[in-house]
């Protein structure tokens, strides 16, 4: 079969764009690698305040689970309502606290700082004292300093969570202190509610 220049120049031009497209595609995918791992170096992008934000909420989270456990311990002598309210705030600090302690660890920073070491003098924080009070109540007692404490408890979590969305860097810390300032200050009506109608 003759080839004709015509049908040689389109074989040739039909190559070219194949290999164009093919070049097009490879570098469309190696741009997706670089637009993953600037997302990886966004995610581990992050400023003072994040660390303390992280460090300071940690063992806010932890006392607050400690505090739930506590009533949830009492059994069915406490006010369902407030045993469900306990239930729901171990369900979304629970996986907090994984997240906090994940991102520290992304970022090389120790969990405890010396804001964390403070305790009870971080805002919100319950006292020895105060704890011992809950743990030592009876069932009706410890619904009620339950809800006490913890609008105290969740007024400061609101706090911090307000400083890192002003100051804040990394996203996803800015995203969750975001997300506690909202369900949080939702639940501190939730509590002064249930602690009028007890």
């Amino acid at each position: 079969m003759h080839t004709t220049p015509t049908t040689r120049t389109l074989a040739i031009a039909a190559a070219l764009t194949l290999g164009l497209t093919l070049a097009g595609c490879s570098t469309s995918n190696s741009g997706s690698d670089a637009g993953s791992s600037s997302s990886t170096s966004a995610a581990l992008a992050h400023n003072d305040q994040d660390v303390m934000f992280a460090q300071m909420m940690l063992p806010h989270h932890q006392q607050a689970v400690e505090m739930s456990d506590m009533l949830l311990a009492k059994g069915s002598g406490v006010d369902t309502g407030v045993t469900d309210l306990a239930k729901q705030i171990k369900a979304e600090q629970s996986p907090e606290i994984k997240q906090l302690t994940g991102w520290l660890e992304g970022w090389g920073e120790p969990a405890e700082s010396e804001h964390s070491g403070m305790g009870h003098s971080m805002s919100g924080m319950m006292s020895d004292s105060d704890m011992n009070g809950l743990d030592q109540a009876s069932a009706k007692d410890a619904a009620k300093l339950y809800l006490e404490q913890m609008v105290q408890h969740h007024k400061g979590a609101v706090d911090m969570a307000k400083t890192e969305v002003d100051k804040g860097k990394n996203t996803k810390a800015v995203a969750m202190a975001k997300s506690i300032v909202s369900s949080q200050t939702e639940q501190i009506t939730q509590l002064q509610d249930m602690l009028a109608s007890l």
